[in-house]
């Protein structure tokens, strides 16, 4: 009971860092010193996504999984959980750039519109 718990936790965990690695930036719209953290993140997702490495987390919730009875299952969380629903064949390497190549944009984007929009405060526009 406990191993199937914790295996359900690192999901969560795993699928919260995803979406905050995703997202994050917009947090440092309202938080000055988020950058701080969400930058690393950034940095981590896009560097798992671009060499096509499994993010440590996938092989602590197999463990815990077969621990708990169940079966582990093979390659990294995106393959498992979320290619089935956003893609209906297997990730490649392509598509795995063209992932981190999204979190990429999504994140100038946000960060250049929170630094134009701090820059017009500070000269009072």
């Amino acid at each position: 009971m406990f191993y199937r718990f914790a295996a359900d936790a690192v999901l969560i965990v795993h699928l919260l860092f995803i979406v905050f690695v995703v997202l994050g930036a917009l947090l440092a719209w309202r938080w000055r010193l988020m950058p701080w953290l969400h930058l690393p993140a950034v940095a981590w997702g896009i560097w798992i996504e671009a060499t096509g490495n499994i993010c440590p987390l996938t092989p602590l919730e197999n463990g815990l999984r077969r621990a708990a009875g169940d079966a582990g299952y093979a390659g990294g969380f995106i393959e498992h959980y979320l290619l089935t629903i956003i893609y209906p064949a297997g990730l490649t390497p392509t598509i795995q750039w063209w992932l981190a190549g999204t979190v990429v944009v999504i994140n100038v984007v946000a960060y250049g519109w929170l630094y134009i929009l701090r820059q017009r405060r500070w000269r009072g526009e």
